[in-house]
């Protein structure tokens, strides 16, 4: 069982924690209790812990300077529960390296999915196929984000009407942090990217199918054709006709 210490000055929401899942089965026991973040910092430097779980809605802005306090000590994994649905704050927590922000109301089976995660990292697994399974939502940081997740999404989605809002919806992340943890790791916006997506793989069935264009703007998720041809010219330079003619004089 990995050793888990829970910062929560308030008992009532402690026992909700305790009552949210069974902790036993999750491979993760609750050893101590912290009530602030002095008691915190003495139990981390007495005991070795395997995961850190902290209420930041109870702690609210001590948490977050908690958690920047454990960083210049230890690399534990930290779980923020109970957060606002709040950009700047999540954008803070990220900046700490958490392996998780969960926001107000926390549900019991994204903890239980944060701590596979964690778990997971702990035993040193390798993880495959995350997005089509809630489980592993939250895949392992060393060897792949949540934005390999959201870049498997577009890939597997790109013919249907695809958005930011619906993906953050389904992963249960905010929409406003997951964008810009987006931008962060691609160096573009999320709609940029998948743009580009959607223009280079109808540039690649421009060259090597026989397919009508309305039907490759369908293919890449265009419902409607003059939209198609408009983002095709400013993407390309050239309309879709005269991009495969083009190709057709080079081939």
């Amino acid at each position: 069982m990995y050793k888990v210490l829970l910062v929560d000055p308030n008992v009532q929401s402690r026992e909700h924690t305790l009552r949210m899942l069974d902790w036993s089965q999750s491979g993760f026991v609750i050893q101590d209790f912290a009530d602030n973040s002095a008691d915190a910092l003495t139990f981390i430097d007495k005991q070795k812990f395997s995961l850190i779980l902290l209420n930041i809605k109870r702690l609210q802005s001590d948490g977050l300077q908690l958690c920047g306090l454990i960083r210049q000590i230890s690399r534990v994994p930290i779980i923020l529960i109970g957060g606002d649905h709040d950009f700047n704050l999540a954008r803070q927590a990220l900046t700490y390296q958490v392996s998780d922000y969960l926001a107000d109301p926390a549900l019991p089976d994204d903890l239980a999915a944060s701590l596979q995660s964690v778990k997971w990292e702990l035993d040193g697994k390798t993880l495959q196929d995350a997005f089509i399974l809630p489980a592993l939502k939250r895949k392992r940081r060393s060897q792949s984000s949540i934005i390999d997740v959201v870049k498997k999404y577009v890939k597997e989605e790109l013919h249907r009407n695809v958005s930011l809002k619906k993906i953050s919806d389904e992963l249960h992340f905010n929409c406003a942090y997951l964008g810009q943890k987006f931008k962060s790791e691609e160096n573009m916006t999320f709609n940029e990217y998948l743009l580009q997506q959607r223009m280079e793989k109808a540039k690649r069935l421009l060259e090597q199918t026989d397919m009508r264009i309305y039907e490759i703007a369908g293919e890449v998720g265009y419902t409607e054709i003059d939209w198609f041809y408009k983002k095709f010219k400013e993407y390309t330079g050239a309309s879709a006709n005269e991009y495969r003619k083009q190709i057709l004089v080079t081939a």
